[in-house]
């Protein structure tokens, strides 16, 4: 059986997307077990010899001068969690309730937190168990990280809370019986290692991180499909454009849509026409693109490195026998890096509907109106482009940066808060709205084809062609008007499965 070991200072986005979609068993390095021991050792010598140490023997947030004793440290830990508990709306799908518990568990194991390892283990069997607790999406400012919805994952560790299992909600003592599990007895420390760090916007944007590069790679594929049957030219892809403005992300997407396009009869068929340049959104396809991958690249670096870091606060280090109170859990990284992927994503949506507007318009497409014969009788895709407008306009909104809407929490004791769980939310909301654009943008170059070589039966380039061979054997050619919110749906499913990009890189090679 496949496993992902936890505890190590590389885990990638497709470690964290195993766990979370596919169910990859997540086990612990013995190493982690070391440094989860040493720390804990010094946890309960503190306690003992009753230092003072926030969080494990004071209060929280605006109440660290508050001192609890020794009796009541326990009860503190069980405190914490139903107090932070305060989780409102809709749950978290469950991909990203698992992938919080992998990070989560990955943080723990770096042995800074000074938590039990019975814990740890509690928290693995849950995960490997397929419980996974019922966690509210709102309520986290993204300051001490995540800390109402963790609280609520923590909940179901002590027999509390609710939990799915097997698709059914469940109360957590119920899940914990139903995997052979018994309540935990949190000890001194261990509610506030729970639940401070960033793990719920880091597992959000390990998800949608992982889709923006299949979305990336499909916009690529759309507009060398669009830029075809427009009658465009592949001159704007030639490598010499794009090595005298050497951005990355330009020069792959260049690439990209230069090898899609490559034999394509349809462009040589019309080489030494009268127009002189494409409109931007064909022209230019490479440099928006390419911003856009690059942004994807940048978002991958910070996201990556969150993944392997300690977010907690206090930080153990047994090697000095120390301490240390920092604000690791503050969410800035993440907001920042979401609401510029945010913005990546839309821009991309965005292109790709003005797009679709050409090929729906005869007057800029000289194709049917709305892509398909006997008009008037029939709409074809006229509405699909309103929905593709709607849907881009809502990503304008959704694009407003999160991370600058600061406001002071906990008695003004956290008096910057990060908002990088919205930010995280938003983009994972626009990378869905972008998704079902250029699903409209590949229908109607898919339809367009059809019109295109009905009645000359010029070949489609290598990758285009395969691009629409695939989406034929899920969706029929618009002979006339039926429910395209089906096709829509189907489309947008077929991008995602990353089914087109696997037969479209059989026939031109990976795409990057």
């Amino acid at each position: 059986m496949q496993e992902i070991l936890l505890g190590r200072y590389d885990l990638t986005i497709e470690d964290i997307v195993s766990i979370a979609r596919h169910e990859t068993r997540a086990v612990l390095s013995r190493e982690a077990e070391d440094r989860i021991h040493r720390a804990r050792s010094l946890i309960e010598q503190w306690v003992q010899e009753q230092r003072i140490i926030y969080g494990i023997t004071t209060g929280l947030g605006a109440l660290c001068n508050v001192t609890i004793s020794r009796e009541d440290c326990r009860r503190l830990q069980e405190n914490i969690l139903m107090s932070h508990a305060a989780g409102v709306g809709e749950p978290l799908p469950e991909e990203i309730v698992r992938a919080t518990m992998a990070i989560r568990i990955n943080d723990l194991a770096m042995g800074h937190s000074g938590i039990r390892l019975d814990t740890i283990r509690q928290l693995q069997a849950l995960l490997n168990g397929g419980v996974c607790p019922v966690v509210p999406e709102k309520g986290s400012v993204g300051a001490s990280g995540d800390l109402a919805p963790t609280a609520h994952l923590g909940l179901v560790l002590i027999g509390q809370g609710e939990a799915f299992y097997r698709g059914r909600r469940i109360p957590g003592d119920k899940a914990l019986e139903r995997i052979g599990l018994q309540p935990l007895q949190l000890e001194a420390g261990e509610g506030l290692a729970l639940i401070n760090g960033t793990q719920v916007m880091t597992a959000i944007a390990a998800h949608v991180l992982y889709d923006a590069v299949r979305l990336s790679k499909m916009a690529d594929i759309a507009c060398a499909m669009s830029l075809e049957v427009l009658m465009g030219t592949d001159a704007e892809f030639d490598p010499r454009i794009h090595q005298v403005r050497p951005h990355q992300g330009q020069a792959d997407a260049a690439d990209n849509m230069r090898r899609l396009t490559r034999h394509s009869e349809i462009i040589l068929s019309h080489r030494n026409c009268a127009r002189i340049q494409d409109a931007y959104t064909l022209r230019c396809s490479p440099q928006i693109h390419g911003a856009s991958r690059d942004a994807v690249t940048h978002v991958r670096r910070v996201v990556e490195t969150e993944i392997n870091s300690s977010t907690t606060n206090p930080l153990i280090f047994p090697e000095t026998n120390d301490f240390l109170l920092g604000g690791n859990f503050h969410g800035q990284p993440i907001a920042l890096a979401m609401d510029y992927l945010s913005m990546a994503l839309a821009e991309l949506a965005t292109v790709s509907e003005r797009r679709v507007e050409r090929l729906v318009n005869p007057q800029l497409s000289e194709l049917p109106d709305f892509l398909v014969r006997n008009g008037g009788l029939n709409s074809g895709y006229m509405i699909a482009q309103y929905t593709a407008a709607a849907l881009v306009s809502e990503n304008k909104v959704l694009a407003h940066p999160a991370c600058v809407d600061s406001i002071p929490t906990s008695a003004n004791k956290e008096d910057h808060v990060s908002m990088g769980t919205t930010a995280a939310r938003k983009c994972r909301e626009i990378l869905q709205n972008s998704a079902y654009v250029i699903s409209v943008e590949l229908l109607c170059a898919a339809q367009a084809l059809d019109l295109v070589t009905a009645d000359k039966p010029f070949k489609a380039g290598e990758g285009t062609g395969e691009a629409y061979r695939a989406i034929r054997e899920k969706i029929p050619y618009l002979d006339r008007d039926r429910i395209i919110s089906k096709d829509i749906e189907a489309m947008a499913s077929l991008l995602l499965s990353g089914e087109v990009i696997k037969r479209v890189e059989e026939v031109v090679g990976e795409l990057k």
